[in-house]
């Protein structure tokens, strides 16, 4: 019986070293990469709750409501991707006055491209107005 007690301790205290085992830095995926992304720069509240509020399609009363009491600031693509901004910097720092010049308008923004689980950040180095693009904007 104590060399079966022994040999499950030693079973188990292996299996546990093998699965907290830190993954070395070559081990792991990196969540970061350089692109850029087209889209609307709008708040963050609207796209979510309503469907119908695309890259291209947007209430400009709502999207300035928004904007103007709090809601985060995005980049909504085509697609439907989100992208919040964020510095480059930890402590982060905030984002909002250098989105809010784009407000209710489609443009490229290249820079540094993080994701985690489904969430995207973006780290802006350039970012300009595209104008070519036709964007339907009720309540204007």
């Amino acid at each position: 019986m104590k060399r079966f007690m022994f040999v499950c301790l030693l079973v188990w205290s292996c299996a546990a070293l093998l699965f907290a085992s830190p993954q070395s830095p070559s081990d792991a995926v990196s969540n970061e990469s350089k692109a850029t992304i087209e889209g609307l720069v709008r708040d963050i509240a609207c796209p979510i709750q309503n469907l119908e509020a695309t890259a291209t399609h947007l209430s400009m009363k709502c999207l300035l409501a928004c904007a103007r009491t709090g809601s985060p600031l995005i980049i909504l693509t085509k697609d439907g991707e989100l992208y919040m901004p964020m510095s480059d910097k930890m402590p982060d720092e905030d984002q909002r006055q250098r989105l809010v010049p784009f407000l209710g308008k489609y443009v490229r923004a290249s820079g540094t491209v993080y994701e985690r689980k489904g969430t995207r950040a973006i780290v802006i180095n350039e970012i300009e107005e595209l104008k070519d693009v036709h964007l339907t904007i009720e309540d204007q």
